[in-house]
């Protein structure tokens, strides 16, 4: 993989993610909330890599810090 960490780790978290979405179909028979688990879950790669064909450095910094609001998002739903 790259030496990219953000990248890295969200493509590892996005993995995981997927994992978990086909374990809850096909174990548990879960489709409602698996399905927005999977859109929530690897849309934080997706902003990352947008955010890294900024066409500035303010438009990095804003494309990030949206992917960091979702991630900051996710995390904190699970713990309600």
């Amino acid at each position: 993989m790259s030496d990219n960490q953000v990248k890295t780790k969200s493509f590892l978290f996005a993995i995981r993610i997927v994992k978990l979405y086909q374990y809850l179909v096909s174990e548990k028979k879960e489709f409602v909330l698996s399905k927005q688990l999977l859109r929530s879950g690897t849309s934080i790669g997706a902003n990352v890599r947008e955010a890294q064909n900024a066409e500035s450095k303010a438009d990095f910094i804003h494309k990030l810090s949206v992917s960091q609001k979702k991630q900051m998002k996710y995390c904190i739903g699970w713990n309600y």
